[in-house]
Order: C-alpha cells, then sequence, then structure tokens
C-alpha cells in the first residue's frame, strides 16, 4: 500500500511540477536568461548595466502594451514605431532650448512642459482612431490599414523634419526621463503607472471585458451587445496613445529626436508581446507576460552585446525567436481546438 502511495504521489509530484513550468514558462525563460548571461559575464549584474536594460525596457514595454491590446482583438498594428517617430519629434522640435543655434522654429516662444507633450500624444491618438476606423468601419484588414499608416505617418515625419535631426532640448523635458524619484528613475516610474492603468481597464473595466470578448470570438461579442466597432476604435486610439507618450520619452531620455525614430519598434513589441503569451489568435493576453516578454527582448539584446556577438547574428537569433514564438503560440491554439 505504501509504495502505491508514494507512486501516487510522485505523479501527482511530477504533473504538478509540469503544470507549474507550462503555467509560468515566460517567467522561467526570463530567469534562465537572466542567470545564464550573467554567469558568461559578470559585468552583466552590474548596476548600471541592469538600470540601463530597465530604462530601455520602459519605452519598449509602453508601445507593447499599446501593441498588446490590439493583438487581443486579432488585430495588428504595423504603424507604431512610425507614430513613436513622428511623436518624439513633435514634442522635441517645440521643447528647443531658446539658444539652440538650429531650431526647427527659430521664432517659436517657449511653452509649459505640458503642451507639447499633450500634443504629441493627441497627436498619436488622432492617428489611432484613423487606424480604427479604417478597421472598424472601412472593414480594411488591420495588417493593411496600419502598414498604409505606417508610410503616410513616415511621410508626415520627413516633411515635418525636412529629415533634419532635433537636437538642443530644454533641461526640464529631458529630466522628465532623466530624472529620479527616490532614486527610481522617472522613466521606469512611468511605464509602471501605465502598466497599472493598462491592467486596471484590460481587467477592471467593461471596455476591457469587451476587448477580449471581441478577439476571442467577435460575432459572438455582437450578438451579446458589445459595440465592435466602438470598441475597436478605443482600442487602436488608446494604442496611439501609447504611442505618443514613448514618442514623448524616447526624445527626452535621448535628448533629440530624427525622422528614423522608432524603426522596427513595432516589430519588436509584437514579438514581445507574442512571447509574453498574447495570443496572434486573439482574446488571450496579459499584462504580466508582455512586461516579461519586453525584459526577454532586452536581456537578450543586452547580453549579445556584453557577449560581444555581432550584430548581424543578433539580428538572426531575434528572428528565429519570434517565429519560434508565434509557430508555439499556434500549436497551443490548434491543440485547445
Amino acid at each position: 500500500m505504501s509504495s502505491e502511495k508514494e507512486k501516487k504521489s510522485f505523479k501527482l509530484d511530477i504533473s504538478s511540477i509540469r503544470e507549474f513550468s507550462s503555467t509560468n514558462a515566460i517567467y522561467l525563460v526570463l530567469l534562465v536568461l537572466f542567470l545564464g548571461i550573467g554567469f558568461l559575464e559578470n559585468s552583466f549584474f552590474s548596476f548600471n548595466n541592469i538600470k540601463n536594460v530597465l530604462l530601455i525596457s520602459s519605452v519598449r514595454m509602453i508601445i507593447a502594451l499599446g501593441v498588446g491590446g490590439v493583438l487581443i482583438t486579432k488585430g495588428t498594428d504595423l504603424s507604431a514605431g512610425r507614430i513613436v517617430g513622428l511623436t518624439a519629434c513633435v514634442s522635441a522640435s517645440l521643447l528647443q532650448r531658446p539658444d539652440y543655434a538650429y531650431k526647427l522654429f527659430p521664432n517659436l516662444q517657449q511653452m509649459p512642459l505640458i503642451v507639447p507633450i499633450l500634443l504629441a500624444i493627441v497627436i498619436g491618438m488622432i492617428i489611432g482612431l484613423l487606424n480604427g476606423i479604417s478597421i472598424a468601419y472601412l472593414k480594411v484588414p488591420p495588417f493593411i490599414a496600419t502598414l498604409g499608416m505606417m508610410v503616410i505617418v513616415y511621410g508626415l515625419a520627413l516633411i515635418y523634419t525636412n529629415a533634419q535631426p532635433i537636437g538642443g532640448l530644454r533641461n526640464d523635458f529631458t529630466t522628465v526621463a532623466s530624472g529620479a524619484k527616490f532614486i527610481v528613475p522617472n522613466l521606469i516610474l512611468i511605464a509602471v503607472a501605465v502598466a497599472a492603468l493598462i491592467w486596471f481597464i484590460l481587467n477592471k473595466t467593461r471596455f476591457g471585458k469587451y476587448i477580449y470578448a471581441i478577439g476571442g470570438n467577435p460575432a459572438a461579442a455582437e450578438v451579446s451587445g458589445v459595440n465592435v466597432e466602438l470598441t475597436l476604435l478605443k482600442v487602436y486610439a488608446l494604442a496611439g496613445a501609447l504611442y505618443g507618450l514613448a514618442g514623448v520619452l524616447l526624445a527626452a531620455r535621448t535628448g533629440g529626436a530624427t525622422n528614423n525614430y522608432g524603426q522596427m519598434y513595432e516589430l519588436d513589441a509584437i514579438a514581445a508581446a507574442t512571447i509574453g503569451g498574447v495570443s496572434t489568435s486573439g482574446g488571450i493576453g496579459k499584462v504580466s507576460g508582455i512586461i516579461t516578454g519586453v525584459l526577454i527582448f532586452e536581456v537578450l539584446n543586452n547580453g549579445l552585446v556584453i557577449l560581444g556577438v555581432s550584430t548581424y547574428w543578433q539580428q538572426v537569433i531575434k528572428g528565429v525567436i519570434i517565429i519560434g514564438a508565434v509557430a508555439f503560440d499556434i500549436r497551443k491554439y490548434l491543440s485547445k481546438k
């Protein structure tokens, strides 16, 4: 009897370990990656390096949270990176120092800090609204609608800046990203606040429930009384606002902006969200997973640089990870069906 009980308990332990590993696989991957790179290169664990990883991740995370919400509705957004670039240029151009010799607008009077920041966020939100209108009301597939918007926004950024870099930013603007409260950098605090807000929206509001319902089955959601078109409009507008905020923070962190800012950020955000458990089939995804996906990508990027891996091979490795993550997600979806 005792041996049978031991066998049962052993089987239970194995199954519980498997269940725990499956449920928390993404977090285990981050832990293994973190410890593995640190073991190979001790400098990875330095305070400055970890701080740098978190600072870079903060902007990327805000973008990924916007993209993640879109992916949950079974959509996509290829315009995210270009919106980041345009809004970075807009905020930077309006917050240059008065004595800077190469101001984009030489006769522009100094504005209160909050005005250009809000303007950039609103611009991002308006572009997101246009994406939402195309997708929800004109029934343009998300891939095509946001691809077209990506090209349009890049053209607008070139027109706005005349393809010239923007520098000489005011100290009060750069402090938004470089300053710190209670030793924690402002950029990280802002990212945490945004993550908390998106978590609340997705988990504690009717709007959040509608997002998951549309991703799971839009026809069933509509029959249940969900205004699918309006919800999609709000999702893309919220995503655009997040891209606008990310553009502002990116300009403040780097002390300048160019029309090429944000290039390919949308692909990194989609990859990070997918790795973090946001299903490309819609209806599934958590804020914690998106954050972890972003951290995995940034830890990997940072680790490969520290280990001296060629930038060419870095791109290959990232591509393999993206394909693997999507393939794994699709296999999970098919097995559930």
